[in-house]
């Protein structure tokens, strides 16, 4: 099998709405092959290959879900702040929406990774990398870029409904097409809620 498709087959078992308890429990290998494509394996690599080891529950991701919706924890006001503006003069996308989105997705942890295969600051799944030209999706500036990226072009198909866009962000645009509208999911529900809120936060923080 080609390194392509193990990273693609494994987004197909592991990209699902719901997932086993014994899958987010597991630990994940993520490594490079020798043409620099970057995988993300359940199964240990060879011993002369180097790769980071993630536990799905201590990984730092879906932050939002493990602090619950209606607590307000600290904000993140200074951390990535060029990365975010860059990204947000180059996108056309709220500096205040990127960071919020951050903050949820896994609470400015550059090394998060789900049980999902979603990566890095902004929960990036493994197959979006090459369109988004990510070569290293732990590296802060890439995974913002890419991310931000993302929004933009949700920004431009549902012509600036912020709800919309953090639906299709969490939940794929598929489910938002299939519902009209935020997919009844309580866990897309409670993301887009928990965004704005930060988003809100984050303007009122960082406007004073």
């Amino acid at each position: 099998m080609s390194k392509l498709k193990s990273i693609f087959l494994l987004v197909l078992l592991t990209n699902n709405h719901f997932i086993r308890p014994s899958l987010a429990d597991s630990k994940i290998y993520v490594y490079k092959e020798a043409d620099g494509a970057i995988r993300f394996s359940s199964t240990p690599p060879p011993p002369s290959v180097q790769a980071k080891v993630f536990q799905g529950k201590k990984s730092g991701f879906s932050w939002y879900r493990s602090s619950g919706a209606s607590k307000r924890g600290r904000l993140f006001t200074t951390r990535y702040e060029d990365h975010i503006a860059q990204a947000s003069a180059e996108f056309g996308v709220r500096k205040e929406l990127i960071r919020a989105v951050i903050h949820a997705e896994s609470a400015f942890n550059p090394k998060a990774v789900s049980p999902k295969g979603a990566t890095g600051l902004m929960q990036i799944m493994p197959f979006h990398f090459r369109r988004l030209g990510i070569t290293e999706p732990f590296n802060p500036k890439q995974n913002i870029r890419g991310g931000s990226r993302i929004l933009s072009e949700l920004q431009g198909r549902y012509r600036g409904n912020t709800k919309l866009i953090l639906a299709a962000y969490n939940a794929g645009e598929e489910a938002v097409r299939k519902y009209g509208g935020i997919p009844p999911y309580r866990e897309t529900q409670n993301y887009v809620k928990k965004v704005l809120s930060l988003e809100s936060r984050y303007r009122a923080t960082l406007r004073r």
